[in-house]
């Protein structure tokens, strides 16, 4: 079974959301139907990036780093690149 983080964006208040799961596109639904409490007011949600790991544990580390200090300086870089491939396929 793969486990994964993910980045989502508040296409509300544009910010983002980090989580794991073992289903991403379940998880997705539950974040958009608004059955997750944490991002019930910032719906809709943007899937903008995901990393697979082989265990729990692994994704479960790199979620936790990602919302430290130094993991949002990753999570910024993720949305700068987000925003400029969407820019780019508008052109």
């Amino acid at each position: 079974m793969a486990y994964f983080v993910y980045i989502l964006l508040s296409k509300k208040d544009y910010q983002l959301y980090t989580g794991s799961t073992n289903n991403i596109k379940q998880r997705l639904t539950k974040h958009n139907n608004g059955e997750v409490k944490a991002t019930r007011h910032r719906r809709p949600l943007q899937l903008i990036y995901q990393e697979r790991y082989k265990t729990k544990y692994e994704a479960h580390k790199r979620e936790y780093f990602l919302k430290t200090k130094w993991g949002n300086t990753v999570k910024q870089r993720i949305r700068k690149h987000y925003v400029e491939r969407i820019q780019q396929s508008k052109s």
